[in-house]
């Protein structure tokens, strides 16, 4: 979760840049800073905790020469968030300099090692072992690169690491293993980040490092060896062609309102994938005799949306699977006749990595969806798609849960066809209402974001939230409850509306808001009667219904209307942006950020 920005420049002010690139990191959520260069031969650190704009004013480090340097903001996951525990990290003799971004599993045993032999710590982390690891193996006068290759081969865990040393001042070294890092190259010199916003600014030319790899940068470039045998590793740099703007607000108050007008277009991208690897997808998932979705947060959800597809289109049993939950649910069962579909917005998720690394290791097929392209996820892969919804800095997902809905729909679809279960005319129509998508939400949007606006000043103070759903819409309410708890704070409930006799119901009193997901369809007369069992016992009702749905609205207290004709197999995409609207617009009542949620990371790749 943590960030990283490191560059050797020929011209310009290196610790510039890298405040700028952190900046367009804090989405990966932070609790601390910290910045190192390297002037006349000497090291220089500066950290603490605390926001990046108050830590570079605090410590003046825009003051800090150097054309070489590194940048890092921490998320703790070892040692409390303090001055002593954010990176960077220093060795005993105060010449190297390291940030990480990961867990190093085997670090206990390697501190007390270094203990027994005169080494000093000062914090809590684990990050501290490896520039002290580095300081022991130069002493056997293998070079500054020959000892960072041994440290490496001796870590356990995950890690994204960057390098600085006052024995080699004109180079950055920097390695990953499960933990993403991304390179870049310019004419005015060399970059590293965790993800490609970072850089742009300064190039469109990147090359995503790979599991067990290592790079030396330099003024002249770079270059990639292999952790296992230092051999060298050839690879073409790739062109970005999304620009910085697009990975900024354009006007927008927040990330996350920008992000969300922007799904109309990124759902049209997301309905242009290559026929080719959707074709090749289908296949594997038609073979499968167990198909597992496995996933996280919001790309469970968009899984779970899914298993309701395939049954209902192509009569495909799937088993969605929270991925840390995955190995001991079935762990055990997963074979070789297994097919693991993987869906991971940053194609980075630790615990989504650990789940089909198992699989793999049974002999399971694995298969990906990701929105980004080098990723780990298209790296381990039999075959994987991408979801294409461009940039998303916002923690909460937004583009993420409608483009990996409207992808599966599209595998389900496709399968349908291959399968022969489906009526032409049915596959036709189905077809034609995917299109009509992005006009759906689009409409949703134009004529219901003020009526939302309004609609959360008046339930703004409400302390209980309960969404409900029957069918595909128990996930439309899952994922809408999950982005009112993740950027206001405020207690919430999600359940299949049929199980809200099995507890749920003990919590409604009088003005408790209960919201209705209500597309048409078979579940809608279900509905209706979970409506009348909470409004008999004094909830409000908020229902998303579909626009002249009468019945429902004479029993809701307050309504949000969806565009006519959308089939409830499609309805978790259009019908999940009131929700996600609404979220908004109370979070920022409160007076909080729904960019930056507390205690939130948007790519978790650590345990």
């Amino acid at each position: 979760m943590c960030g990283i920005f490191g560059c050797v420049i020929k011209d310009g002010q290196a610790v510039r840049l890298i405040t700028d690139g952190l900046k367009r990191l804090e989405y990966r959520g932070y609790d601390s800073i910290g910045v190192a260069t390297i002037v006349d031969g000497g090291l220089h650190v500066r950290k603490d905790k605390g926001k990046l704009e108050e830590v570079v004013e605090g410590l003046r480090i825009n003051e800090m020469e150097g054309t070489i340097g590194m940048g890092h903001t921490r998320w703790a996951t070892h040692g409390a968030p303090s001055r002593v525990n954010a990176h960077p990290h220093i060795d005993g003799s105060g010449n190297i300099a390291l940030i990480h971004n990961g867990v190093i599993e085997n670090y206990m045993e390697l501190k007390d090692e270094l203990i027994e032999k005169g080494h000093i710590f000062v914090s809590r982390t684990d990050t501290e072992v490896i520039p002290h690891l580095i300081e022991e193996e130069l002493t056997s006068d293998i070079g500054m690169k020959g000892a960072i290759l041994r440290v490496l081969r001796r870590l356990k865990g995950s890690y994204a690491v960057v390098v600085l040393s006052t024995h080699e001042p004109d180079r950055v070294y920097c390695a990953r293993h499960e933990s993403p890092l991304v390179i870049g190259v310019s004419d005015n010199g060399a970059f590293c980040a965790s993800d490609v916003p970072a850089m742009l600014p300064y190039t469109n030319q990147v090359s995503y490092l790979r599991n067990g790899e290592m790079a030396v940068l330099t003024l002249d470039g770079y270059e990639v060896v292999k952790v296992i045998d230092g051999s060298l590793v050839e690879r073409n740099l790739e062109e970005i062609t999304w620009s910085l703007e697009m990975a900024e607000k354009q006007g927008y108050t927040h990330f996350m309102l920008k992000e969300i007008y922007e799904q109309p277009e990124s759902l049209r991208d997301g309905l242009r994938l290559q026929e080719q690897y959707l074709n090749l997808l289908t296949q594997f998932l038609d073979r499968g005799k167990d198909v597992f979705l496995t996933a996280a947060g919001t790309s469970y959800h968009s899984c779970l949306a899914a298993s309701y597809i395939f049954s209902k289109l192509s009569r495909l049993t799937t088993i969605p699977v929270v991925s840390s939950e995955f190995i001991e649910r079935y762990g055990s069962t997963v074979g070789i006749d297994s097919v693991v579909l993987a869906v991971s917005q940053s194609g980075e998720t630790y615990d989504t990595l650990k789940a089909i690394d198992h699989a793999r290791m049974r002999a399971a097929t694995v298969l990906g969806i990701t929105n980004t392209v080098g990723s780990t996820l298209t790296r381990v892969s039999r075959a994987y798609l991408i979801q294409q919804s461009g940039p998303e800095i916002g923690v909460a997902a937004t583009k993420t849960f409608t483009s990996q809905v409207i992808v599966l729909s599209q595998m389900a679809l496709r399968l349908a066809k291959q399968k022969g279960k489906l009526s032409q005319d049915e596959l036709d129509e189905f077809e034609e209402k995917l299109t009509l998508i992005p006009s759906w939400v689009e409409d949703t949007i134009q004529s219901n974001s003020g009526y939302i606006e309004a609609l959360a000043e008046k339930y703004q103070d409400d302390k209980l939230f309960l969404f409900l759903g029957r069918g595909i819409s128990a996930a439309t309410a899952l994922e809408g409850r999950l982005k009112l708890l993740e950027i206001t704070y405020v207690p919430s409930l999600a359940y299949p509306a049929g199980e809200s006799k099995h507890g749920p119901i003990s919590v409604i009193e009088d003005g408790v808001a209960c919201i209705f997901i209500c597309p048409r369809g078979d579940t809608h007369p279900n509905i209706i009667g979970s409506i009348m069992e909470m409004k008999a016992r004094g909830a409000r009702i908020i229902s998303i219904c579909e626009e002249g749905d009468e019945e429902v609205k004479r029993l809701s207290d307050d309504f949000i209307e969806m565009p006519r004709g959308i089939p409830e197999e499609l309805s978790p995409v259009p019908y999940v942006v009131p929700l996600q609207l609404l979220a908004y617009h109370l979070a920022v009542l409160k007076e909080l950020d729904p960019d930056m949620p507390r205690n939130l990371a948007k790519s978790v790749t650590v345990p």
